[in-house]
């Protein structure tokens, strides 16, 4: 058996990945030639300024007066410049952006993954063909580009990473730091020769990554006072660097200014997903080369933002955010970036129409390149026979479009090269998706037939091994064949063959091979499969029928539960009212009360607002004193069974409500240290780590007893979870735990009424690690529900108080007692755990079911699996890679979750047997504890 889950997890690991290979794969072609426009630019120099995190609306609105947030960029917008919208992609994180801008290319959605690491750059840049590059800003961002660039002509100027402080007193400073250095870097060159030269080059750069807005939308959400000052300091500053470049260039007229960001940010202050304020980014453009305002009397627009921000006269261009890279490259005439998807914005420029024209033919042969090397790379891997090229653009096709353009540049029709050019790179970008995604459906069909397979087998294992299902009925034993594994390895050697000759990857040989074995284990038991129709064939069709309905139907309001919380209500609802509609009711009327009620209480969670939208410390205080009275309920309890509760349980469980309150000061202490903007106080942060620290081995100086040791684990773990909750969802643990302990309860009953065994108190239950395997029984009808009661809580566990499939749902507040320096890895880890802790709630509560109900654990685990595969290979077909940007990462997200969850299952498993069986001592030697 420990052979079966070991294979099992390596198998999940395989499926897990098989998505990355599917659909995170990077879109990058190498081997392209440069291409730049052949004609002078109108700009020598470029000045790229990214306001991170700021918000379009923030920007372009007026202020309750009737006054802009940014007079400067405003001014500019009327009298100066163009102006747009800047739709961004998923995800919305800093990496991502920052490639899209400089770059011209959406990195795949795995990027998120790497958001904020310094790591080297494999694509082409902006910068990269720039003749110098100077940037100031963030150290997460810089770095990425200077790494990748060829030679060293890209240069960069950091702040200390500490900065980066969301209890800071002033993050504004972030954005002063950048302005103040940008003007010692220009005075300096005055006394510098060597350095004076370079900046009046042409072909040159400046990156200006203002960080301050992100930083205070994170700590003050988007609709504070200081996120909407921090833009009346970037519109100064930038009012200044402009100023100070007109007057060192002496007006020559040569410089383009670019003002944007790279994401937005939602109401409740985080970024990443799909949402409208995420995707929706400002940009204004002024300068050399860039087209004067231009008055309007109408424009058609899905939106209203126009008359929102009384900007309906000044014409509105709307781009794609990778669009702005080959705008820059053609302001200052240099190569587009080998990798850029962009399309030139042409009504942003300001020059001849042979200029556009030939630009935009530059750009339309810059992504035919990639277009050309995919489709030869992809080629040369591909038997000849089963080769299927885009058909839309043959090159046939290619010759002639690009030889009509080249005859209408000659005859001067500009409009139409324009016209025929976005044709082509239409072509071409759909060409490119095409070969970018040319063996998802072999990849898909394989990972299918190996999922099938593995439910198949587990589910064969649970029928053979752990029920009664074919005990009685006969069977023949056969002398194994040795056909059946001739034949799958004459299968595995022709598929292996197969792979060998198209120069396959070796992912596509796992892929591809992992099917065999685990068909042939399947086919192993055929025996079985005959013996289960057998005896199926006894039972009534109707008793058939309806148990495949109702559990069909339990795996749909599981899936259904991931796109809509509510069908977590109704699910639980559907659990309060199901001991009234059995003989539970009549046998065990207060188990059955309190089963109701908790459930109902439980099922309000999914109705209220998404963690973080609106914080609240005072629902934190208030969870901290349900648990401060309900220790003082327990603990009263238990005093009175002095033979069972020793002094140094006691102790244990003062600990523990001491560890209680210390948390609740600390977040009201927090809480308002953060307000006054004097950060996150040392003792604080001291006392959070310590928490953290001890909530996983307290619980284990408690007694074996299920309930004192179910109680200790809440106590312990609440803890935890009040440090980093700032809202409502810190009570959701509470009314898990009491749920579960009823869950307990109400399973003995059940199990006693089915007469397999008599109801014993859980005080005198004893959680042991060497169980007797002999008190173990099969699996009955009913261990299916029990099965689904775990999946359901673990799902609501996620969903219940709001983590929606999207890396926008996670609130940054959350971890402020444990740090508030940005750490983007140490933060993720810190609330997976807050995910992480109802989990472990749940599987010890499920380690209490197993053992009061004389369950195996391998067993009533192997029925979990089968559900959380039926649920993972549901979600697999309903991945898109089609529509919205939202539903595309959402469907990717759902299916990443549930495999995440039934691989988390195997560990959370082993910590739930951890924390509930290991005993420690104070002092002495330990005592080991039996049923």
């Amino acid at each position: 058996m420990l052979l079966f889950f070991t294979l099992g997890l390596l198998i999940h690991f395989v499926f897990f990945a098989s998505i990355f290979d599917i659909y995170f794969t990077s879109p990058l072609v190498h081997g392209m030639t440069p291409q730049f426009t052949p004609l002078p630019p109108p700009a020598r120099r470029l000045v790229l300024f990214v306001a991170d995190g700021l918000r379009a609306d923030t920007l372009y609105e007026l202020d309750e007066n009737g006054t802009s947030r940014a007079p400067f960029i405003r001014n500019i917008i009327m009298h100066e410049g163009s102006w747009g919208i800047s739709h961004t992609r998923v995800p919305t994180e800093s990496r991502p952006g920052h490639v899209a801008l400089i770059a011209g290319f959406y990195e795949d959605v795995s990027a998120v993954a790497k958001g904020w690491k310094e790591n080297p750059v494999e694509f082409d840049s902006l910068f990269n063909e720039s003749k110098y590059t100077w940037s100031w800003g963030s150290p997460d961002i810089l770095p990425m580009f200077a790494k990748g660039a060829s030679g060293d002509h890209v240069y960069t100027y950091s702040y200390d990473a500490k900065r980066e402080d969301f209890g800071a007193q002033d993050a504004t400073k972030l954005d002063t730091w950048v302005f103040d250095n940008v003007k010692d870097f220009f005075r300096h060159a005055r006394n510098n020769q060597s350095l004076f030269s370079k900046i009046n080059e042409e072909k040159i750069v400046f990156f200006l990554h203002l960080l301050g807005i992100d930083t205070n939308g994170h700590a003050h959400r988007p609709s504070s006072r200081d996120y909407k000052d921090n833009i009346k300091k970037v519109d100064d500053g930038v009012k200044e660097i402009v100023s100070m470049f007109n007057h060192f260039y002496g007006n020559d007229g040569k410089t383009t200014f670019i003002f944007t960001s790279d994401h937005g940010m939602t109401d409740w202050g985080s970024h990443g997903a799909g949402h409208p304020s995420e995707t929706l980014t400002p940009l204004v453009t002024w300068g050399a080369g860039i087209n004067y305002p231009q008055r309007v009397s109408a424009q058609q627009f899905d939106d209203s933002f126009l008359k929102e921000w009384r900007l309906e006269n000044w014409k509105r261009l709307d781009v794609n955010q990778a669009d702005i890279a080959p705008l820059m490259t053609s302001l200052i005439g240099v190569p587009f970036p080998l990798n850029s998807v962009g399309i030139l914005p042409v009504d942003y420029l300001n020059n001849t129409d042979l200029f556009k024209a030939e630009s935009m033919f530059t750009n339309a042969v810059q992504i035919l390149e990639q277009f050309k090397v995919k489709m030869t790379q992809k080629k040369e891997v591909t038997l000849p026979f089963l080769f299927t090229p885009f058909k839309l653009l043959s090159d046939s096709k290619q010759f002639n479009i690009l030889r009509k353009a080249r005859s209408y540049i000659k005859h001067r029709k500009f409009d139409e090269v324009v016209s025929l050019c976005k044709e082509l790179i239409h072509l071409a970008l759909k060409g490119l998706s095409y070969y970018h995604t040319y063996d998802r459906f072999f990849l898909g069909i394989n990972v299918v037939i190996g999922f099938v397979g593995w439910i198949s087998y587990a589910s064969l294992l649970i029928i053979k091994s752990h029920s009664n299902l074919i005990k009685g009925v006969s069977k023949e034993v056969k002398k194994p064949s040795h056909l059946l594994p001739c034949s799958f390895v004459a299968i595995g050697i022709l598929v292996a063959f197969f792979l060998l000759i198209q120069a396959c990857p070796w992912t596509y040989y796992v892929y591809g091979l992992l099917p065999v074995p685990i068909w042939y284990a399947v086919l192993r038991e055929f025996q079985v499969v005959q013996d289960l129709v057998t005896s199926l064939l006894t039972y009534p069709l109707s008793h058939f029928v309806g148990y495949l309905l109702v559990f069909t139907l339990g795996i749909e309001v599981l899936v259904l539960s991931f796109f809509y919380r509510c069908m977590l209500t109704a699910g639980l609802t559907a659990f309060a009212v199901w001991p009234f509609l059995t003989r539970l009711w009549t046998r065990a009327k207060v188990t059955s009360l309190s089963w109701a009620f908790f459930s109902v209480l439980l099922a309000v969670f999914p109705l209220m607002p998404v963690v973080g939208r609106k914080p609240d410390i005072s629902l934190v205080m208030g969870a901290g004193l349900l648990v401060l009275l309900l220790s003082l309920c327990v603990v009263t309890s238990l005093m009175k069974r002095k033979d069972s509760f020793r002094k140094e349980e006691l102790l244990v469980h003062l600990l523990q409500v001491l560890s209680t309150v210390l948390s609740m000061y600390v977040v009201y202490s927090t809480q308002s240290s953060l307000l006054r903007k004097q950060g996150l106080p040392l003792m604080n942060q001291i006392i959070s780590w310590a928490t953290l620290a001890s909530s996983l081995f307290v619980p284990l100086l408690s007694s074996p007893a299920v309930f004192q040791r179910l109680f200790s684990i809440l106590l312990s773990l609440m803890s935890t979870y009040l440090l980093l909750s700032t809202g409502y969802e810190a009570v959701f643990p509470l009314v898990l735990s009491c749920l579960m302990f009823v869950w307990i309860n109400i399973e003995q009953e059940t199990l006693q009424q089915s007469g397999v065994c008599c109801k014993q108190k859980l005080t005198s239950i004893q959680f042991s690690y060497n169980t007797d395997i002999t008190q173990f029984r099969q699996l009955y009808l009913d261990d299916i529900r029990r099965a689904f009661f775990l999946v359901f809580f673990l799902v609501t566990a996620f969903f219940g108080t709001g983590n929606i499939a999207s890396i926008n749902s996670f609130d940054l507040a959350s971890v402020y007692c444990f740090l508030t320096v940005f750490s983007p890895f140490m933060m993720g880890a810190l609330m997976m755990w807050k995910i992480l802790i109802p989990f472990v709630l749940v599987m010890c509560a499920f380690e209490a079911v197993q053992l009061t109900t004389q369950l195996s654990s391998k067993s009533l685990f192997l029925i979990v699996l089968v559900i959380s595969d039926i649920m993972a290979l549901h979600f697999f077909f309903l991945v898109k890679d089609y529509g919205s940007w939202l539903d595309i990462g959402t469907s990717i997200s759902h299916y990443v979750i549930v495999m995440s969850m039934t691989i988390f299952l195997v560990f959370l498993n082993g910590l739930a047997q951890l924390l509930t069986t290991k005993k420690l001592r104070l002092c002495g030697k330990p005592k080991s504890h039996f049923m």
